[in-house]
């Protein structure tokens, strides 16, 4: 259950009365995600989207993240857009944490990852990714090639409890990626997160209804985080690596954005990265959150096999390339 702070109802009043969006009708917790703490806002004139920022987000980075969906919404992206008050600001302060409301996107997560669900993807993250190429803000990646070996070295003594020689295989990893990280490939804009619970479709429909979830936003190399997603949507729950889907993913993508041949032979590289970065954060939360915790930490082993495929792939072949 996503929900850390408690919101009393004369709270939620006072709070919605610095805004021109109508009276309270109703408001519930929302147990998806393990960031920040969700409300689903409904009112005399529409629903939205209340998020209280919890701990692990620094409120300094805050001003990005909102100004990002206030920018990509200006461009015709469908993503939240942050609702201002009746004095212009959209971050604000409710029970002691900073607070904001965005506006309720339509369209549900896909329970079964189909082709089309990739090729529809791939659009919207070149979509994404053109649109935030003038955004002025600028925030750096803390969790990309830089920031691993800090990762590394809090949770590495207890890797092997999770798999017998997890930690050398992380510390041989984190070593290679350090050494061959490209550098000099297009950047820009990146989500970061676009795991299919932040992406949404209409039941029966293509195309992508709305993208959410924008707080691991930052500046990077746009082509890792096209190897985020081929980590998060191609491969099958037995951890077989689905072409077709890499392959719908990249080339819907490239109708929109070009790949530079340097960003597709990067790709393994990328793939390999994506993976530790993910495996990195999760067996930091598997051995450091409490067991009596709300959250249930993700299994780190997912990205274990994932990164174990990507250590075999020698071009971008292998994802759906000529």
């Amino acid at each position: 259950m996503a929900v850390y702070t408690d919101v009393s109802d004369e709270d939620i009043a006072r709070f919605v009365a610095e805004y021109d969006i109508g009276d309270v009708v109703s408001f519930k917790g929302i147990a998806e995600g393990v960031e920040n703490t969700n409300f689903l806002l409904q009112t005399t004139e529409a629903p939205f989207i209340l998020t209280l920022y919890e701990k692990r987000v620094n409120p300094d980075d805050l001003p990005f993240y909102l100004g990002l969906m206030d920018h990509l919404s200006a461009k015709g992206l469908n993503c939240p857009t942050p609702i201002h008050g009746t004095d212009g600001v959209a971050l604000r302060r409710l029970c002691g944490r900073p607070a904001a409301i965005t506006s309720f996107l339509q369209g549900m997560s896909p329970r079964r990852i189909l082709p089309h669900h990739c090729a529809g993807l791939g659009t919207a993250l070149a979509k994404l990714h053109t649109a935030g190429l003038d955004f002025e803000m600028h925030l750096p990646n803390a969790l990309s090639v830089k920031g691993w070996r800090g990762l590394v070295e809090s949770c590495r003594e207890h890797a092997d409890d999770v798999e017998p020689g997890l930690g050398k295989m992380i510390g041989d990893e984190i070593a290679y990626l350090e050494a061959n990280w490209p550098h000099d490939l297009p950047k820009g804009v990146i989500h970061a997160d676009l795991f299919p619970d932040n992406v949404f479709f209409f039941p029966g429909k293509e195309d992508v209804s709305g993208l959410i979830d924008f707080y691991f936003a930052c500046n990077d190399l746009l082509s890792y985080d096209i190897a985020i997603c081929m980590n998060a949507w191609c491969f099958e729950p037995d951890n077989s690596f689905n072409v077709t889907k890499a392959k719908n993913l990249l080339s819907q993508y490239g109708k929109v954005r070009t790949l530079s041949g340097a960003e597709i032979a990067a790709l393994p590289v990328l793939a390999r990265g994506a993976s530790l970065r993910f495996l990195l954060t999760r067996l930091y939360d598997w051995v450091n959150t409490p067991k009596d915790a709300l959250v249930t930490p993700k299994n780190p082993r997912e990205y274990i096999n994932k990164l174990r495929f990507h250590q075999r792939v020698e071009s971008a072949a292998a994802y759906g390339f000529d």
